[in-house]
């Protein structure tokens, strides 16, 4: 009679530790979306790191259009935000420059255009960069005018790391302003 008490007594224990085994790991999960870090944003013109990629901002261009030519022009459904960037490596290894998106303040997320055609010095879709070297190039977004930041981490980061993207129209007013508007030099 011993040993059916000694079962009795530890299938319960074992039915007990089944139930709280997914409490804890339920309340685990819970802690864990509560100690997420808050985003970090990086203003735009300075080094964000992610691991060994050092990331910049270089310049930002609001376009109604890519290429002069009006046959062969490309036209977004809303804007084309042409970003130019540079990527560092500070490790000795070649390592892949993951995907960036565009994120509103909102929340609304933009990914990269991948037809590079009309971008220049498009860095691709399929990128690198050398170990201990920085590669610089255009990010092609389709995007309605406004404020943005370009977001280096996804949803599997435990922090999420962004650089802020200002909306200004600075490309697009020098370059619809005619020749003969400027005042002559010297005045």
């Amino acid at each position: 009679m011993g040993a059916a008490r000694e079962y009795a007594t530890l299938f319960a224990a074992m039915s007990r530790v089944s139930v709280l085994i997914p409490f804890l790991a339920l309340m685990a999960a819970g802690c864990s979306s509560l100690s997420k870090k808050q985003p970090v944003i990086v203003p735009a013109g300075e080094k964000a790191t992610v691991g060994p990629l050092v990331y910049s901002v270089i310049d930002t261009e609001v376009l109604t259009q890519l290429g002069d030519d009006p046959n062969t022009a490309r036209r977004p459904q809303t804007r084309f935000f042409l970003m130019t960037v540079s990527v560092s490596n500070s490790s000795t290894e070649d390592l892949p420059i993951p995907a960036l998106t565009l994120v509103d303040d909102s929340g609304k997320e933009y990914n990269e255009v991948v037809d590079g055609t009309n971008v220049p010095n498009w860095l691709g879709v399929i990128r690198r960069v050398g170990g201990a070297q920085t590669e610089q190039g255009n990010l092609l977004f389709d995007a309605p005018a406004g404020h943005y930041r370009l977001r280096l981490t996804d949803e599997a980061d435990e922090s999420e790391l962004s650089i802020d993207v200002p909306l200004n129209f600075v490309h697009e007013q020098f370059k619809t302003l005619p020749s003969d508007a400027l005042p002559p030099p010297g005045k």
